[in-house]
């Protein structure tokens, strides 16, 4: 009999690393049934371990829930046992699901405590996973951080299920990313990767490596392998479809987000229009897209729904930055300075490099739009530096564009040519067709080119309405009539061949039409 449970437990093994969900939670439960037949009570308990991580994985908490209160009752009559902290693991989780911080934290531990008192490989990883997991929720950031590190080496050198590694990997690399340590989450990818490779069966987690694997390589700067490996996710989905630990919306918004950056906008449309078919927000991505097809108003209004949803971590953050890039680009300066001052706070909450960089490029692009060039200047050269740091070179090319832009404010156009140049050529090793189109638009319609298209008094007025003004206020303030103010701005709009008002303003704020004062 005891032969026959541990032939159940590893085809249970082989079917959950295969993808077999269904057949994995069956054989488990198999196991568990003649684990107590045999009286096994810590046997019965270690398989319902099994299977209630596997159904909180997958979402199914009820059933879960259920699972984990039979596997506490079975260790009702039971010794201590380290089974006991890995049911505790679990009620951690649940608790952190239900927002009881407190409760978690006690969970957790108490599981830790019963990995010091038993020598079980399993129960130590799990249990630091869970105090690390609560330690982030709770603020702990560093603590946190070096305690993920202490389990991630753990899993390379502790005799522990292949179940455990690859949960372990991808529950850290997802809080990584979810605190902006961008750095650690590159480098648990790239391990996460090598583990996967050593598998050649594996099913359970591959496609969740190639989603983090594609982020990554977008983020530092290779496209094309990005782009290659978001394909090859979500054609993981159509021959994996009953996977329940591959993230098929996330790969396809992954992908759209290349094809948005890379100028392929039809290519874009549909993997975000796929990502929301898997259940995933196919937003902030959706609405940068519809501002770069020149939707402003359909853009403006998805963002600014978005933006009064209640989102957390990595989500919001970029949420916020969309926002800002959206609203200024609509002539809100206003709502755009809001949503930069919440992503600045938001830095101060996480306080990692990758958020820092975000917060004061956004804050610097805003201040820029407003005509603070003095202090844009000091935020966009804090963000540059980062993003440097970070080795983000996309970001940092976007950042030398704005750099540029204050730098024609200030009127020194060489710094703003080399500005240009620099992150232009950054842009066409990507293939970043928008971005290229932009830089290049800059560099040809500058100051002087603008002057020479309108009247110094049209300049007066497209700046006032950069900054916000009415008709009626830009008359007051420049001691004309209304109607006066009314033709110029007709004027205005049918020389650039604007459709309105706010684009406009981004026509100012693009070409460098507003003077460094306030």
């Amino acid at each position: 009999m005891t032969d026959s449970i541990g032939e159940l437990e590893r085809q249970a093994l082989d079917a959950y690393l295969a993808g077999a969900d269904e057949a994995s939670g069956e054989l488990w439960a198999r196991a568990h049934s003649e684990s107590l037949q045999r009286h096994d009570r810590s046997r019965a308990a270690r398989c319902v371990f099994w299977i209630v991580l596997d159904l909180f994985n997958r979402g199914e908490w009820a059933r879960g829930n259920g699972w984990l209160a039979r596997g506490m009752r079975v260790l009702e009559a039971a010794p201590e046992c380290a089974e006991l902290g890995l049911l505790l693991v679990l009620s951690a989780r649940q608790h952190l699901k239900q927002g009881d911080v407190d409760a978690a934290w006690q969970a957790s531990g108490r599981a830790v405590e019963l990995a010091g008192q038993f020598d079980d490989a399993e129960l130590a990883i799990f249990s630091r996973m869970s105090l690390a997991l609560v330690q982030a929720r709770r603020g702990q950031f560093p603590d946190a951080a070096v305690l993920f590190d202490e389990i991630m080496v753990s899993v390379t050198v502790d005799r522990v299920s292949p179940i455990a590694v690859g949960v372990v990997y991808c529950a850290v690399i997802d809080v990584c990313r979810s605190l902006f340590d961008l750095s650690r989450a590159r480098e648990w990818t790239t391990a996460l990767g090598r583990w996967c490779s050593t598998q050649p069966h594996l099913v359970a987690f591959r496609g969740k490596c190639l989603v983090h694997r594609a982020e990554i390589m977008r983020f530092t700067g290779a496209w094309p392998e990005a782009l290659a490996e978001a394909e090859q996710a979500c054609a993981w989905t159509d021959t994996h479809p009953n996977s329940f630990k591959y993230p098929a919306g996330a790969a396809f918004y992954e992908l759209g987000e290349i094809h948005r950056l890379r100028g392929d906008f039809a290519s874009a449309q549909a993997a975000y229009r796929r990502a929301s078919e898997h259940g995933q927000v196919p937003e902030p991505g959706l609405a940068l897209l519809q501002m770069a097809q020149g939707k402003l108003e359909t853009a403006g209004a998805s963002i600014r729904r978005l933006w009064s949803e209640p989102h957390a971590g990595v989500l919001r953050g970029a949420v916020l930055h969309a926002a800002v890039e959206i609203l200024t680009a609509s002539g809100d300066l206003a709502a755009a300075r809001t949503a930069a001052t919440e992503l600045e706070h938001f830095s101060e909450r996480y306080d990692a490099p990758a958020v820092r960089a975000l917060a004061a490029q956004v804050v610097g692009s805003v201040c820029l739009a407003e005509g603070d060039v003095e202090s844009a200047l000091i935020r966009l050269r804090e963000a540059w530096m980062l993003w440097q740091q970070l080795e983000a070179p996309y970001e940092a090319a976007r950042v030398r564009v704005l750099l540029g832009q204050v730098f024609q404010h200030l009127g020194d156009r060489a710094a703003a040519e080399l500005e240009f140049d620099t992150a232009r050529a950054v842009f066409q090793r990507l293939a970043a067709a928008p971005d290229l189109a932009r830089v290049d638009a800059l560099r040809q319609h500058s100051h002087k080119v603008a002057t020479g298209s309108l009247s110094a008094r049209e300049l007066q007025i497209i700046e006032l309405i950069a900054k916000g003004k009415t008709n009626r206020a830009i008359a007051q303030q420049l001691s004309i009539s209304e109607r006066t103010v009314d033709r110029h701005v007709s004027n205005i709009l049918l020389k650039l061949a604007l459709p309105s008002r706010s684009a406009a303003t981004a026509y100012a704020y693009q070409h460098g039409l507003l003077s460094s004062s306030g």
